[in-house]
């Protein structure tokens, strides 16, 4: 068993900055938990707690059902992959990861087996008597994380350990820590600013802002129904439009959105979760993905019309960054396969096209508070 429990954790520095206000969180065993957030959102100092390497202002950290505030890391049966690798220059690629073995005076035959083991899973078998300075930095991150592996231990912390590499090389080693996570079966706890990261590692995904837990929920949970907006805009790439609106309640169950000249109709599921929060007619904050505008080939009381300032090509798709008519700049996906060439040729810079949005994918939200009306 591997759980891990934070309960009423603060963290505040000398200077009376306050890093991490009240964290409550329950990881179950061989759960792979991800913390995602800005910089300076207090992720990483939350890790480092649960190391060891940060000293908790308050509250409590459990691990297997023990309290681990006043043990030493080494005693706290974790292991760690840091951003910088940390690997000792001097040392091969085996005896960096036999290192902590060699302290603990494990058996000869045995850190060999260890470490043989961890080198196979992880690709690295031919590069065992190598230096580090011998190595790319994909293939070093991986001895970093063998160094670890070979621990046995009962938690993997990483934080943030794909930072330090390049877009290419990143999506792969993110490929290859979902099949380590299948091998080693134990409980993970992963520090990154990456929402992709986030969205593509993670059973479960804690959202933190200012230190603050903004949302704790599954890939699908906080990208479906974000609880605030900040999680709506923080997670999705590109991020969510969001704008000025009117909600109109014409009756029960049955709402509408009016959007500069536009009304828009909402999805009865969605009408029917504003009625059970008994919203009213009033100024809201909408929220709508760029894939879920609708582009449309002429003027209707259901779509308004906006200037195109950039169209990006993607590839697959079209990114179109368009003004409305009160200057709000929204993104716009669309598919380049639902094109023809002269559909193409129309999205030229500062052509006039209209959109609508897509009724069963609008989110709604507190203009003060920011929070979901339909939570």
């Amino acid at each position: 068993m591997a759980t891990v429990k934070l309960t009423n954790v603060k963290k505040v520095y000398d200077n009376n900055v306050v890093a991490v206000h009240d964290f409550n969180l329950d990881i179950a065993d061989k759960e792979f938990v991800v913390f995602v957030g800005p910089s300076g959102c207090g992720k990483s100092t939350t890790l480092r707690m649960i190391a060891g390497l940060e000293e908790i202002s308050d509250g409590t950290i459990e691990i297997d059902g023990e309290v681990v505030n006043d043990l030493q890391p080494k005693d706290r049966n974790i292991a760690m992959v840091f951003q910088n690798y940390a690997l000792y220059p001097h040392l091969t690629v085996f005896e960096n990861m036999a290192f902590s073995l060699r302290l603990k005076h494990v058996p000869q035959e045995e850190v060999y087996e260890r470490v043989t083991k961890a080198a196979e899973i992880l690709g690295i078998t031919e590069y065992l008597l190598r230096k580090p300075r011998a190595l790319s930095g994909g293939q070093r991150q991986r001895v970093a994380i063998g160094r670890a592996m070979v621990r046995d231990s009962k938690v993997f912390l990483m934080d943030e350990p794909l930072s330090n590499l390049d877009a290419k090389l990143r999506n792969a080693m993110r490929a290859e820590i979902i099949l380590l996570r299948q091998k080693l079966d134990t409980t993970f706890i992963y520090v990154t600013h990456d929402q992709t990261e986030a969205m593509t590692l993670g059973d479960r995904i804690v959202i933190m802002k200012d230190g603050f837990i903004q949302q704790v929920g599954t890939p699908t949970e906080v990208f479906e129904n974000p609880k605030n907006l900040f999680v709506a805009e923080f997670i999705g790439a590109p991020k969510m439009n969001i704008m000025e609106a009117q909600l109109l309640r014409k009756g029960p169950s049955d709402y509408c959105v009016v959007v500069n000249d536009a009304v828009m109709q909402i999805d009865i599921n969605h009408c029917s979760r504003l009625e059970a929060n008994n919203v009213q007619s009033g100024k809201i904050t909408l929220g709508i993905r760029p894939e879920h505008v609708t582009i449309c080939k002429e003027k209707a009381p259901n779509n308004m019309a906006c200037r195109l300032e950039v169209n990006e090509m993607m590839g697959s798709e079209l990114h179109l960054h368009v003004t409305d008519v009160n200057g709000d700049k929204l993104i716009v996906r669309t598919p380049t396969v639902d094109l023809t060439p002269e559909e193409r040729a129309g999205f030229r810079n500062g052509a006039e096209i209209y959109i609508t949005f897509h009724g069963k994918a609008m989110y709604f939200f507190d203009p003060e508070t920011e929070n979901s009306l339909i939570d």
